[in-house]
């Protein structure tokens, strides 16, 4: 009989070295990963309404933190976030309706969640800026 501790045993998961991410398994985990930086967006709005409820003090310096570049590419980055998530959680309530599980549906709402979201975010930020310029 031979020693089991010489043989070598197959992995009981996918090799991440030879696994290739589907578009299926990327969404899961970018849906997932868009939930915990909406959390953390959560609390800086937070921050960010405690402040004006300060003073203009405290106010303008959220409010400067926010508008420097390095905020406008985080407040990019939830707002993409944001339309992700959303767009995965329609998605996902379509499934409920135990609807759209063919191979094919499953790729076309995947790609659409994708373009949806890189649309919504440009458009929003679109509007944004369109608005920014109307003010000054």
């Amino acid at each position: 009989m031979a020693d089991p501790t010489s043989e070598r045993t197959r992995p009981l998961s996918p090799n991440v070295q030879i696994y290739r991410p589907q578009l299926t398994s990327v969404l899961s985990i970018a849906n997932r990963i868009t939930g915990v930086v909406l959390s953390g967006c959560a609390v800086v709005l937070v921050v960010w309404l405690i402040a004006a409820a300060t003073g203009p003090h405290a106010y303008a310096a959220v409010q400067g933190a926010i508008a420097s570049w390095i905020g406008q590419i985080v407040l990019f980055g939830a707002t993409f976030a944001f339309f992700m998530h959303l767009c995965g959680g329609i998605r996902h309530l379509v499934w409920d309706t135990v609807r759209g599980f063919e191979l094919r549906s499953i790729y076309i709402s995947g790609w659409a969640v994708v373009a949806l979201s890189v649309m919504f975010t440009a458009a929003v930020w679109a509007v944004s800026l369109c608005m920014a310029g109307w003010n000054r």
